[in-house]
Parts: structure tokens; C-alpha cells; sequence
């Protein structure tokens, strides 16, 4: 499945942001593969809203998968001072899809 999210940066640490995702360790992104995170993309808008992308075949369960991981509680503890002191993984907004070309075009033929 797909799922959309949102998440809001601290805009005044939003370059600092990027950086850091610029090269996320190694560790962490073999142990998001592991869990099923898929095809996982982060966008970010100038004032700090952040729209996640990312297939999963059960997000609720790739996540738990994460949370067992202890480079995930690292990584969060890291990331929490970009969002006031809130882990992220657990703020997720996740939003409805409403519209898929590639649904709506294999449903014609």
C-alpha cells in the first residue's frame, strides 16, 4: 500500500534537517528496508512542512517492526530536538489517497 504523511519541522532547523538526511546512517536505512519501508521519500516546504512518502505492506506494522530496532530509538532521540522535543515517527499525520493514475488506468483496461 501507499501512504502519504505529514510532519512539521522546526523551521528555523530545517537546513540542518536536510543535512542530516542528506546522509542518514547506513544502519538505519538497512533497518528500514527490513521492516518494509519502501520506496520511503521525505519532501520539505521552505516554512517546515514535511510530506513523507512511503509503500509499506502494513505501515502500522513496519513501524512496530521499527520500533524494535535499536538504531530506530537512536535515531529518534535525534531527531526530536527538529520537532520540539516529539519523537516524529509517532507524529505522523497520515493522509487519505483520493487519486492513483496507475489505479484508475488498470481499472479501464
Amino acid at each position: 500500500m501507499r501512504y502519504c504523511f505529514l510532519l512539521q519541522v522546526d523551521p528555523e532547523r530545517l537546513d540542518e534537517y536536510k543535512e542530516r538526511h542528506a546522509a542518514v546512517w547506513p544502519e538505519m536505512l538497512q533497518a528500514l528496508h527490513d521492516s518494509g519501508w519502501h520506496h520511503y521519500s521525505i519532501f520539505a516546504r521552505g516554512d517546515g512542512l514535511l510530506v513523507g512518502y512511503v509503500e509499506a505492506d502494513n505501515l502500522d506494522q513496519a513501524q512496530q517492526a521499527m520500533e524494535r530496532t535499536g538504531v530506530n530509538t537512536r535515531w529518534q532521540a535525534e531527531m526530536a530536538r527538529f520537532f520540539g522535543g516529539r519523537r516524529p515517527d509517532q507524529g505522523f499525520q497520515v493522509l487519505e489517497e483520493i487519486f492513483n493514475l496507475e489505479d484508475q488506468l488498470g481499472a479501464t483496461r
